[in-house]
């Protein structure tokens, strides 16, 4: 029987899709450059060396940062030239998906939360089994989660604690994460919890055929898999 094709994804969401990633792929190793210039990390208004800090980390290997070699300006230039591209992304993206109806795919439904529903969506994960047979276009409760835990919470995040960080930007904002270095705790902390969504979303499309979903990030078209139950 031959396996169905779907138009899964739409040119809105591919188009964002792509640009994030490129975003992504650059913010975070610049991002690492520009903590290597301090990495440490304080709750409050100020932090400075002899400032008792939350978090110490060890400098970042050239391989994990951008540039290669240490330059806080040069980092800063491809950090700040990239973030354009979540600031003006992210909102557009969080409005076209509440207007055009996207939200309806990312909503969980209260019989998607009972136990027993979640452990079948948890065993049908373990068993490399990431979508439903009977709608091949229907995401399950845990990628409905992760989806809309980065969309809405953690991109958002990254955007209004960066802006926090920025020089010459409103106080205010600052103020609303208690002070500019807990801003750039709170910017550290959601990069890391983004770069482990990044890691385990490469994963799972591996493990789900990279072939079949890079083409419908492309194409928008996916076909569905053989059921494997």
């Amino acid at each position: 029987m031959e396996r169905p094709t779907v138009y899964r994804h739409r040119l809105i969401t591919r188009i964002w899709h792509w640009a994030t990633a490129l975003a992504v792929l650059v913010l975070i190793p610049s991002g690492l450059m520009i903590f290597n210039a301090h990495p440490r990390l304080y709750w409050g208004h100020f932090g400075a060396n002899f400032d008792p800090a939350w978090l110490e980390l060890p400098r970042f290997p050239g391989w994990a940062t951008l540039p290669s070699y240490y330059s806080l300006s040069g980092a800063r230039h491809w950090h700040l030239a990239f973030a354009l591209v979540l600031i003006l992304g992210v909102p557009f993206y969080l409005l076209w998906t509440l207007v055009g109806g996207h939200w309806r795919d990312l909503r969980v439904r209260r019989a998607e939360l009972r136990p027993a529903a979640l452990w079948t969506d948890f065993r049908a994960h373990l068993a490399l089994r990431f979508h439903d047979p009977e709608d091949p276009r229907a995401y399950n409760s845990f990628q409905k989660a992760s989806y809309a835990g980065v969309v809405f919470v953690l991109l958002p995040l990254l955007v209004l604690s960066g802006l926090a960080l920025a020089p010459g930007m409103w106080p205010w904002l600052a103020d609303l994460f208690g002070g500019r270095q807990s801003a750039r705790s709170v910017h550290f902390i959601a990069m890391a919890l983004l770069t482990v969504f990044v890691v385990a979303h490469l994963t799972l499309v591996i493990l789900a055929g990279p072939a079949n979903e890079l083409r419908s990030m492309v194409t928008g078209r996916w076909r569905a898999p053989e059921d494997r139950s």
